[in-house]
């Protein structure tokens, strides 16, 4: 009996020596930079960079691959201290929020309700859309289940709202959306339209009351010529955009928003 025992005790012996050997032998050297980085990341994981998540971030950060800007979620303070750490400049860093391009919700008029999967994905593959307008939002949250900072909620209209304090301009709710209807802006730009349709106006007016009927007064309004109608729909050029709100009252719709005004117009920016 005694025997088994100090077998399997020198076998136990041997490995120990040889773990440790190969342990020391093998060791590689911890980054110091990299540890650092660590510490400085925001550990959202919410992957907005591109990569995995922030170790992943850090680890290319440290090897030159990424720009520290191109986190989205990273204090101005710390993204100072990273390209202090690594020699280099901080680059631009322009705000994106995300804007829902759609005012049908309870407004529009609906094919069918279908209640079977609750996924605006399933019932985009599926049906297309339930609603007689093909461009609008089936509503039904996928955008809320994928923001990884609870920006995103569904209102009474059966519309998603974005709270502009809390996005990031991850773009993940960009992505997700199978209508396309929710779009990145520059965060300063308060002046959004908010439609995705193309049909031609008579159209619109039959399946929705709030969708843009392509009458071109808001175009020739701007001061600024910021506004075309591209296919029946009209289009704000953000580069030339200054926000004067002209089109917001012109609109003969009111489906052109400004967020700066939204506790007038009972919205969430």
């Amino acid at each position: 009996m005694l025997m088994p025992v100090i077998i399997l005790g020198g076998l136990g012996i041997i490995f120990g020596v040889f773990l440790t050997y190969f342990r020391i032998k093998f060791k590689t050297e911890e980054n110091p930079l990299l540890h650092q980085l660590y510490e400085l990341m925001p550990n959202a994981n919410c992957g907005a960079c591109g990569f995995a998540g922030c170790n992943a971030f850090a680890e290319a950060l440290a090897e030159g691959k990424v720009e520290p800007s191109k986190c989205v979620m990273m204090s101005d303070e710390n993204l100072q201290m990273i390209c202090s750490l690594l020699g280099i400049q901080p680059g631009e860093r322009e705000r994106y929020v995300a804007r829902v391009f759609c005012f049908g919700g309870n407004n529009a008029k609906k094919r069918f309700d279908y209640k079977t999967i609750k996924t605006c994905n399933a019932t985009n593959a599926l049906f297309n859309t339930t609603l007689e307008c093909n461009y609008g939002c089936i509503g039904m949250g996928d955008c809320v289940k994928v923001c990884p900072v609870n920006a995103i909620s569904i209102d009474e209209n059966n519309l998603p709202v974005i709270d502009a304090e809390k996005c990031i301009g991850c773009g993940k709710c960009v992505s997700e959306c199978p209508e396309k209807i929710i779009n990145l802006i520059p965060y300063d730009k308060t002046i959004y339209i908010a439609c995705s349709s193309h049909d031609r106006g008579p159209a619109v007016i039959k399946i929705c009351k709030t969708g843009c009927i392509g009458c071109g007064k808001c175009v020739r309004v701007c001061p600024q010529q910021a506004i075309t109608l591209q296919d029946n729909l009209a289009v704000i050029d953000y580069t030339k955009c200054d926000n004067c709100g002209r089109c917001v009252e012109e609109c003969p719709r009111k489906i052109i928003f400004d967020t700066s005004l939204k506790e007038k117009q009972g919205i969430l920016a």
